[in-house]
């Protein structure tokens, strides 16, 4: 029997292997989420291709070929806030990456490009709208920046974490799912054992985990060098993560402080057993964080960083306090706030319950199966 032309299409197309671009980075709160969602596809169908575009110079570079995918950068950089001769740069490295990203899309052939955030997102998904493309945009703040807010026009479908997100999106294309974490975190409550035995932690002492972000926090880095002793003196162990910008400067100051109950690391690469042995987590506020705080359901004290576009940070931090999930100290309150703070919720065994128990009900484990719905169901149409 010949088949017509338009059934060999149709067999063609369901034998075709489906390619998958995921753009963005900068932070580990952007590429921990693009990792996971590339995870997810890959244990859907592991014959997806997926391919990672991000910008030269920046972290996902370094762990997206670490997670075992490969990544094309693009030479794209963001704007200064302060007035800096770079930022003239900037439109011409964009037009630059605009054209970079069109060659990627044209050679690679993808079915959708997802936009994760971060500088390279931009001009890959104008890009693939350009080339007629299906684009999906994951936004993990509650309060949506330029970049995003500006490409939505061309996405068919955008995933959010955040009610109330139409104010900033046309609400037909809008689909809540939560923000997509690390797989090695939902297990974390098993964990305490091997935790304490690879921390090298007293069982019998309370635990603090004060981590800044994959970049580093001066406020939180700042307090806690002031009050190392502070910390030891009230039998806390401190596990710190402190960035590399500020790493030997807390050795050398742990060093001449002689305190014994702390560990600190520019970069925490265990940090699900650095969930595990905490009791109480000092972090800042990115969108990221606090969905894998959710996941992990201890009691919280979030410092946002006033450094970020729009304030988001406060406002991702919001949506916990309104719950009464975490407790927030403002960036120019935590000199004088944050360790008193610490020290009176250790004290308050019900509060730190409370905290725990009313985090874990914002955890959203399945962001990342129906994010993949959503681009599944572009790459179908």
């Amino acid at each position: 029997m010949m088949l017509s032309k338009k059934q060999l299409n149709t067999m063609e197309n369901n034998n075709k292997k489906i390619k998958i671009i995921i753009s963005g980075g900068g932070t580990g709160g952007h590429i921990y989420p693009a990792v996971s969602i590339a995870n997810t596809l890959k244990k859907r169908n592991p014959d997806i291709d997926i391919l990672f575009v991000g910008a030269i110079g920046r972290m996902e570079m370094e762990k997206v070929p670490a997670a075992g995918y490969e990544i094309i950068g693009l030479p794209v950089a963001g704007l200064q806030r302060r007035f800096t001769l770079k930022n003239l740069s900037v439109p011409f490295k964009f037009m630059r990456s605009l054209n970079c990203a069109k060659k990627i899309i044209k050679d690679f052939a993808p079915d959708v490009v997802v936009g994760v955030g971060g500088y390279a997102s931009a001009p890959t998904l104008r890009a693939a709208a350009k080339l007629g493309i299906s684009t999906l945009i994951q936004e993990q703040n509650s309060y949506a920046g330029l970049t995003n807010k500006l490409l939505a026009k061309y996405a068919k479908k955008i995933c959010v974490a955040y009610s109330g997100m139409e104010k900033f999106f046309p609400e037909s294309k809008i689909i809540f799912t939560g923000n997509p974490v690390r797989q090695d975190l939902f297990n974390v409550k098993n964990l305490e054992d091997e935790a304490y035995k690879f921390f090298n932690l007293d069982k019998s002492k309370k635990t603090l985990l004060v981590v800044g972000g994959s970049l580093g926090a001066r406020t939180l880095n700042t307090v806690i060098l002031k009050e190392l002793n502070r910390i030891n003196n009230n039998n806390i162990q401190l596990i710190w993560q402190t960035g590399k910008n500020y790493f030997t400067q807390a050795q050398q100051e742990i060093a001449y402080s002689a305190v014994n109950n702390t560990k600190v690391f520019d970069f925490i690469y265990r940090m699900d057993l650095a969930f595990a042995a905490a009791d109480i987590i000092i972090s800042r506020a990115g969108a990221g964080t606090i969905s894998e705080l959710c996941i992990i359901a201890k009691p919280c004290i979030l410092v946002p960083s006033p450094n970020v576009s729009e304030d988001h940070q406060t406002k991702n931090a919001m949506a916990l306090v309104n719950e009464n999930a975490a407790v927030k100290i403002n960036d120019n309150d935590a000199q004088s706030d944050l360790i008193d703070t610490v020290l009176q919720m250790f004290g308050d065994e019900e509060k730190m319950n409370q905290l725990g128990n009313n985090i874990s009900k914002l955890a959203m484990p399945d962001a990342a199966d129906k994010i993949v719905d959503e681009i599944l169901k572009l790459v179908e149409k």
